[in-house]
């Protein structure tokens, strides 16, 4: 956990569980898995969550942590930020207990200062568990609250209530993490579904095309009126939609390419709905655009691996070089995209 960090769409992260297991290929080379086989391996959050394969390449063993002594940590930051909900884990993954998800979300409803930002692969998981808020679940999550030593009634009422009569916090943000088309038409859905303050998507590392049309305006593809019912997907409120979309590249030693039509693609997508866009990270893998001044691309000797996607404009900047995660940046087409979403009422 770490009341700073250098991930661009937060301010902190707070890991009360830590450690997962491979869903999909966007966890192949995960980064947290990597700092917890190397860095962080002889830590008590970490001992014995990840190990190397026999390539080398370290993956989580689907062992889950809870981290007991991190769980209040968000009460005593008192100054208002944005907060990543383990960055280090999945907090809906299945051998998380629910026990310990009504803590986390105790803790949550307790710091009406802050904002959460909850991140899953496993969004049935969560549809499923926060359903049970309209029923008994809010009253296991309040009673988590007094277990702990806090009084919700002193603190913040206000969020209990609105977790019973509106099943969802107006301080947490829910997301899922998708990396191609099929993970998005897979998990999405499952995020739609969901009452939430903000509905965010991080696409990242983003391995393959995506068009998220339908998702983010209700009016470009279809609508609430039956006549949609030729499409193979549901038809949404003109609320449901998509507030947010994240979107960056690959890091580490062995980080995938991305092709940057697709980066464009979503960003357009974004645009053209009105929908906040966030572009984290080119990663290992850029175009020249992104850094033109960088003095290596004309430096005798030095030379980069590239990786051509095609072009049916022969477009030069659909080509992207290894040249490192530390020369990379941010800019996309010459633009920092640092959108962030209104909240939901």
């Amino acid at each position: 956990m770490a009341d700073k960090t250098k991930i661009e769409w937060t301010d902190a992260t707070w890991n009360p569980v830590t450690g997962c297991s491979l869903v999909s290929e966007g966890c192949r080379y995960c980064y947290a898995a990597n700092l917890a086989a190397s860095r962080l391996k002889n830590h008590p959050s970490r001992k014995g969550l990840a190990k190397r394969n026999a390539a080398g390449v370290a993956q989580f063993t689907g062992e889950v942590r809870f981290n007991e002594k991190w769980i209040d940590q968000p009460l005593h930051w008192l100054k208002p930020r944005r907060i990543f909900v383990c960055a280090h884990a999945d907090l809906f993954h299945e051998n998380v207990p629910d026990e310990w998800i009504d803590k986390v979300f105790a803790v949550m409803a307790l710091c009406p200062q802050h904002t959460f930002q909850v991140l899953t692969k496993r969004p049935e998981r969560m549809r499923k568990y926060l359903s049970d808020v309209h029923a008994a679940r809010w009253m296991v999550i309040e009673g988590e609250a007094r277990a702990m030593g806090f009084d919700p009634n002193a603190m913040n009422a206000a969020g209990f209530e609105r977790l019973a009569n509106k099943g969802f916090l107006p301080n947490v943000w829910l997301g899922v993490s998708i990396e191609d088309q099929p993970t998005a038409d897979t998990r999405i859905p499952y995020l739609m579904k969901i009452p939430a303050a903000v509905r965010f998507v991080s696409a990242e590392p983003l391995l393959g095309p995506v068009d998220l049309t339908r998702h983010l305006d209700p009016c470009l593809e279809h609508c609430t009126h039956g006549c949609c019912a030729e499409h193979e997907w549901e038809c949404y409120s003109m609320f449901d939609t998509l507030d947010w979309v994240i979107v960056g590249g690959e890091s580490g030693d062995h980080a995938r390419a991305m092709d940057p039509q697709w980066a464009r693609a979503l960003r357009d997508q974004c645009s053209a709905a009105g929908v906040s866009f966030l572009f984290k990270q080119w990663g290992v893998w850029a175009p020249r655009n992104a850094v033109p001044d960088l003095p290596e691309w004309n430096a005798p000797g030095i030379q980069f691996d590239v990786h051509a996607y095609p072009s049916k404009e022969g477009d030069a900047r659909n080509f992207v070089w290894r040249i490192g995660k530390g020369r990379t940046g941010r800019l996309l087409d010459g633009v920092t995209h640092d959108g962030f979403p209104e909240v939901r009422t």
